[in-house]
């Protein structure tokens, strides 16, 4: 397997992946390893007067289900990425709403950019995140760095 990713990616869109059930045990896990401490992700009346269904998770929760669903190109073998020599670059986050416990998301992985850089292979991946009727919730866009030999 070659090191370097295939530039030929660029561009490519993934099926979109099985639905994911967020849950209020989830949001309140993530909630308190980073530290977040508004009730509004562990307190679910606090949640509904705030005007929320149930409680909702902080923006970068969505990390973890986007990290999940780029797997499908990480892992891919005609992408050319060795994974040992990926270094996380920048992620950032949109958010058309707020996620809450209850919603059933579906993500699709597109490959935006793949581009040489001193050496190195820059990475940019975005998974738009969805309800099951087709509504935009969130979008996770990521830089990977891919180092070169």
């Amino acid at each position: 397997m070659t090191t370097t990713p295939d530039p030929a990616f660029a561009g490519r869109i993934y099926p979109a992946g099985p639905a994911h059930t967020v849950s209020a045990a989830k949001i309140a896990e993530f909630a308190r390893a980073t530290g977040a401490t508004s009730p509004l992700h562990t307190d679910p009346q606090a949640a509904r007067e705030a005007g929320h269904a149930d409680v909702i998770a902080p923006p970068t929760f969505l990390v973890s289900l986007a990290q999940a669903t780029e797997a499908q190109y990480i892992e891919d073998p005609a992408s050319g990425i060795d994974f040992s020599r990926v270094v996380h670059g920048e992620e950032t986050f949109t958010l058309h709403r707020p996620v809450v416990a209850g919603d059933r998301l579906v993500p699709t992985l597109t490959v935006e950019a793949v581009r040489a850089a001193g050496g190195h292979s820059m990475v940019t991946t975005r998974v738009d995140l969805s309800d099951e009727a087709g509504a935009e919730v969130a979008a996770v866009r990521s830089m990977l760095v891919v180092r070169g030999d």
